[in-house]
C-alpha cells in the first residue's frame, strides 16, 4: 500500500487541492440535514419564527419580559427596542449578530414563564401541580429555574419550542400574518439548500476531474518507468520477470493502481472528513442516541475486518493466476502454426481451459465476498434507522426530542455508516491494488545485470577499426552447474570474415551475444580496439555493432523505417545500397509502394526469407565497425546466399565480420572458421586448413559436402 501512496504523494499540488474540494463538498453535505431539521422544526411547526427575538411586540408584553430580567438585560432590552407612540408596541433596532444571539438568550426563559403563566391548567395537567404551586413560583422571578424543574426533564430544544409558542401567540395578537412569515421562511432555506446543492456538485465535478486527471497521470509515469527500466534489462532479467509476466505488470496491474487511486482521492479520502464531520454534527444535537452511532461503527468495523481477512490471500493469488493466463495464451497464439501441424489443438484448449477455470474460481470467490458485503452494509443501515426511529419515537412522546432533530440525526448517523461503506468498498479492492503496486515497484527497483562501468572510456579512440578479441573467455548462465563457453580466445580482425560453426547446442549463438553485453561473461575479458567492452558505455559500444539475430524480428511501419531502425542520419542511397547487398531490391521493387510498403506487426506480411534479408540490409545499412550474423542465412537458398555473401564481401571491406552458421557453404571462404563442440574451440583456421586437421570440421564436412567438393576445398 505504502507504494500506491508514494506515487500520490508526487503530486502534491493536485492532492492538495482534491482535499480541499472534499471539505468544500463534505461542508455543504452536512450542512444540508440541519437545513431540512430547520424546515421541518421551524418552518412547519413554527411557522418561520427562529427565536425568541420578536420584530415587534405589545407594550405589555414588554414589560412583562422586563420583570424577569435582570438590570443588565433591561439595558440590553432598551437597546434592542423602542416604544412606539403611535402603535404603543415595542420594535426592534438594527443590532448586530452577537447582540441578537444575547438578547435570544436573555429572552428565552421569560417567554417561556409568560407562556406557561397563560396555559397554568395545561401545564398543572402536564406536570402534576397544584394551582398554589403554579401561583407561588409565577409571581417571583427568581424561583424561575424551581419553576422549569417541576417542568421535568426537558431539552433545551423542547424549552426552545415552548418559548415560540409564546411568540407565535404574540405575533398573532399583534395582528401579523404568520403565513407570509412561514413561506419566507421556507423560500429562504430553500434557496439555501439550493445554492449549496450547487455547490457541492461544483466541488464534486471538480473533485472527479482532478482525481481523474492525477491517476491517469501515476499510471502514465508508472508505464513510462517500467518500459524504460524493462529497455535496459539484460537477458537474465527478461528471464527472470519473463514477457507475459512483464505484460501483465505493464497493463493489468498499472490499471488496477489507476483505478484504485481515482478511488482513494474520490472516496477514501471523503469518507474520514465526511464521518468526522457527522460525529460532530451528531454530538452537537444532543440527541443522547450516540451509543447506537458506536454499535453500528463496531459491527462495520468487524464486516470490514473479516472481508480483508478472507480476501487478501486470494486477491495475491489472482495476480499470479492472470501472468499464467497471459502465458498460455501467448505460447498458444504465438504457436499456432506449430499447434496445427501437430493436431494438439485439443489439448491446448484444455491446457488454456485450467489456466481460465482456475482464475474464473478465484474471481467468483473474491465477487462473492464483495456481493455479500452491500447486502450487508444495507442490513446495517436500515437496522440502524429502525432503531433510530424506536429511541427517537420515545423521545418525542416524552417531549425530549423534535421531529426534525429525529430526521437530522438519520441523515448524520446515514453519512457516517455511508463513509464506512466508502471505506469498506475500496478496502475489498486495496489489497488487490497493493499487490499489484508491489509488483510494479518490484520492475522498477531491478537493476539491470548489464550496467555501464563508473567511467567510461569512450572518447578514447577517434577512429574505430572494430577488432575484436576474445581472452580465455567463459561463460556460465545463471543457476546453470556449469559453463555455456569455457576459455574461448580468438581475435577477428577488419577486412576478414570470422566464421563459427559447431553442432546445435554448442554456444555459438551464445558467444556472439557476449560481443553487445547481452550476457556479461564470467571471466575473462573481450576487447575491441584493445579496451574491454565492460569499459564502454553500452550505448557506444552498440553504435558500433551492426547485428542481425537467429531469428529474424521486424517492426510495424513500412520498409523504409526498418532499414532506418539504426539511426536518423541512415541516407536513402545508404538505406537503398544495404537493399541491394542483402538482395532485397528484387522484391521490394515489385511492391507498389515500394520502400513505402507496409510491414505488418512481427512482419508476418513477408516470408522467411524477405525478413531475414530485410534484418541482414537494416544492419548493413547502419555501417557498422562489427557486423556479427547469428545464423542468419538460414532462410536463404543457395544462389541468394552465394549472391549476398559475394556482394557483401566487396562492401564490407573494412568491417569486421562474424557470421554464425549451420551450413559449409556459407562459412567456405571466410578468412577463419571456428569449430565449437560442448563451449569450447576445438578447431581454428580455414576450410581446407580444417579439413586436413579438425575431426570435429571433417564430420561436420561430411555430412554437408559431397565427395568432390570435399576433395576439391571448393563449393
Amino acid at each position: 500500500m505504502r507504494h500506491i501512496f508514494k506515487n500520490l504523494l508526487r503530486h502534491k499540488v493536485s492532492v492538495a487541492a482534491i482535499i480541499l474540494l472534499l471539505i468544500m463538498q463534505a461542508y455543504c453535505d452536512l450542512a444540508l440535514p440541519a437545513y431540512t431539521s430547520g424546515i421541518v422544526d421551524v418552518g412547519l411547526q413554527q411557522y418561520g419564527i427562529e427565536d425568541c427575538v420578536m420584530k415587534e411586540m405589545r407594550h405589555g408584553t414588554g414589560d412583562a419580559l422586563q420583570q424577569f430580567l435582570s438590570e443588565e438585560g433591561k439595558a440590553a432590552f432598551s437597546d434592542a427596542y423602542v416604544l412606539n407612540e403611535e402603535t404603543d408596541r415595542y420594535e426592534l433596532q438594527k443590532i448586530t449578530k452577537d447582540e441578537h444571539s444575547n438578547l435570544n438568550e436573555l429572552l428565552e426563559q421569560p417567554m417561556v414563564m409568560l407562556y406557561a403563566a397563560g396555559h397554568m391548567e395545561e401545564l398543572m395537567a402536564e406536570n402534576g401541580m397544584d394551582a398554589g404551586q403554579m401561583a407561588e413560583m409565577s409571581k417571583d422571578p427568581e424561583n424561575m429555574e424551581q419553576m422549569l424543574a417541576q417542568f421535568g426533564e426537558i431539552s433545551d430544544s423542547i424549552l426552545t419550542q415552548i418559548a415560540i409558542q409564546g411568540v407565535t401567540e404574540e405575533y398573532k395578537a399583534c395582528g401579523i400574518d404568520l403565513n407570509v412569515m412561514q413561506r419566507n421562511y421556507l423560500l429562504a432555506t430553500g434557496a439555501k439548500m439550493m445554492g449549496l446543492s450547487i455547490l457541492m456538485l461544483a466541488a464534486a465535478i471538480a473533485c472527479g476531474y482532478l482525481s481523474a486527471k492525477t491517476a491517469a497521470k501515476i499510471g502514465m509515469e508508472l508505464r513510462g518507468k517500467v518500459f524504460k527500466n524493462v529497455l535496459g534489462f539484460s537477458n537474465v532479467e527478461m528471464n527472470r520477470f519473463s514477457t507475459a509476466s512483464l505484460i501483465t505488470r505493464s497493463t493489468n496491474d498499472i490499471q488496477q493502481i489507476q483505478m484504485v487511486s481515482v478511488m482513494l482521492l474520490r472516496m477514501v479520502f471523503y469518507a474520514p472528513i465526511l464521518g468526522i464531520g457527522g460525529i460532530l454534527k451528531v454530538v452537537s444535537t444532543k440527541t443522547g442516541m450516540g451509543w447506537i452511532i458506536v454499535l453500528a461503527v463496531v459491527v462495520i468495523s468487524g464486516l470490514v475486518l473479516i472481508l480483508m481477512g478472507v480476501t487478501l490471500p486470494k486477491f495475491k493469488m489472482m495476480q499470479k493466476l492472470v501472468d499464467r493466463l497471459n502465458l498460455v495464451s501467448r505460447e498458444i497464439l504465438t504457436g499456432l502454426p506449430v499447434i496445427r501441424a501437430f493436431s494438439r489443438e485439443r489439448f491446448e484448449e484444455e491446457r488454456f481451459d485450467v489456466a481460465n477455470k482456475d482464475l474464473m474460481r478465484t474471481q467468483l470467490f473474491t465477487n462473492r465476498v464483495m456481493t455479500m458485503m452491500m447486502p450487508a452494509m444495507m442490513m446495517i443501515m436500515n437496522g440502524v434507522t429502525v432503531l433510530i426511529v424506536w429511541v427517537g419515537g420515545k423521545g418525542i412522546d416524552v417531549g425530549n426530542l423534535q421531529v426534525g432533530d429525529m430526521i437530522a440525526f438519520i441523515t448524520y448517523t446515514m453519512q457516517i455508516i455511508m463513509s464506512f461503506l466508502m471505506i469498506t468498498m475500496v478496502s475489498v479492492m486495496l489489497p488487490r491494488a497493493g499487490v499489484a503496486a508491489d509488483r510494479i515497484d518490484e520492475v522498477i527497483r531491478t537493476q539491470s545485470t548489464i550496467r555501464d562501468a563508473g567511467t567510461v572510456r569512450d572518447d578514447e579512440r577517434q577512429e574505430w577499426r572494430g577488432e575484436i578479441e576474445f581472452s580465455n573467455v567463459s561463460f556460465r548462465y545463471e543457476g546453470a552447474d556449469e559453463d555455456a563457453l569455457s576459455d574461448i580466445s580468438f581475435v577477428a580482425e577488419p577486412g576478414k570474415t570470422t566464421a563459427i560453426i559447431g553442432s546445435t547446442g554448442c554456444g555459438k549463438s551464445t558467444l556472439v551475444n557476449l560481443i553487445p553485453r547481452f550476457y556479461d561473461v564470467t571471466s575473462g575479458s573481450i576487447t575491441i580496439d584493445g579496451i574491454d567492452i565492460r569499459e564502454l558505455s553500452q550505448k557506444k559500444l552498440r553504435s558500433l555493432l551492426g547485428m542481425v539475430p537467429q531469428k529474424g524480428v521486424l517492426f510495424s511501419g513500412d520498409i523504409e523505417s526498418n532499414l532506418k531502425f539504426g539511426g536518423e542520419e541512415i541516407t536513402d542511397e545508404q538505406m537503398k545500397e544495404a537493399a541491394e547487398i542483402a538482395q532485397a531490391t528484387e522484391f521490394i521493387e515489385e511492391k507498389p509502394e515500394r520502400y513505402h510498403s507496409e510491414i505488418a506487426q512481427g512482419g508476418t506480411n513477408v516470408s522467411g526469407g524477405q525478413k531475414q534479408r530485410l534484418s541482414i540490409a537494416r544492419a548493413i545499412a547502419k555501417q557498422p565497425k562489427v557486423l556479427i550474423f547469428d545464423d542468419s542465412f538460414s532462410a536463404l537458398d543457395y544462389k541468394t546466399d552465394a549472391m549476398l555473401r559475394k556482394a557483401l564481401a566487396k562492401k564490407t571491406k573494412d568491417a569486421t565480420v562474424i557470421i554464425v552458421a549451420q551450413r559449409i557453404n556459407t562459412i567456405l571462404h571466410a578468412d577463419q572458421i571456428l569449430v565449437l563442440e560442448d563451449g569450447r574451440i576445438v578447431g581454428k583456421g580455414t576450410h581446407s586448413e580444417l579439413l586436413a586437421g579438425c575431426e570435429a570440421y571433417q564430420e561436420i564436412a561430411s555430412s554437408q559436402l559431397s565427395e568432390e567438393e570435399l576433395k576439391g576445398g571448393v563449393c
